[in-house]
């Protein structure tokens, strides 16, 4: 199953959008916040009840490699794990490289993202 994904410029626009994902039926356990900062994330799934990408959804592996790896190849290794190829995960690093925000449905939903 290949997961979906939308970009957001502000982290306003990500919270409105996973409550709006919440209010037809998604899961919450199936929506994952990335950015390019930690604090970022975190707060932004605290504030919409979605999750992060951790050590659950990686494996421990892969968790403690990104302990030593680049923010970007960390980044890259969270959106492999989640089932993007690797090709997208570039793209999608790029993307937060931009400040973006982005939110994976790993569920395959009938929902427009």
């Amino acid at each position: 199953m290949k997961p979906n994904y939308k970009e957001f410029q502000n982290d306003e626009e990500v919270v409105r959008e996973i409550e709006t994902l919440k209010a037809r039926g998604v899961d919450p356990a199936t929506m994952y916040v990335i950015t390019h900062d930690d604090d970022r994330t975190d707060r932004i799934a605290d504030n919409s009840d979605a999750n992060t990408v951790g050590a659950s959804e990686v494996g421990l592996g892969t968790s403690i490699k990104n302990v030593f790896r680049k923010k970007g190849d960390e980044l890259r290794a969270k959106f492999s794990e989640l089932g993007f190829t690797e090709a997208e995960a570039e793209n999608l690093e790029n993307k937060l490289d931009q400040g973006k925000v982005i939110l994976v449905l790993k569920e395959d939903h009938p929902v427009n993202m």
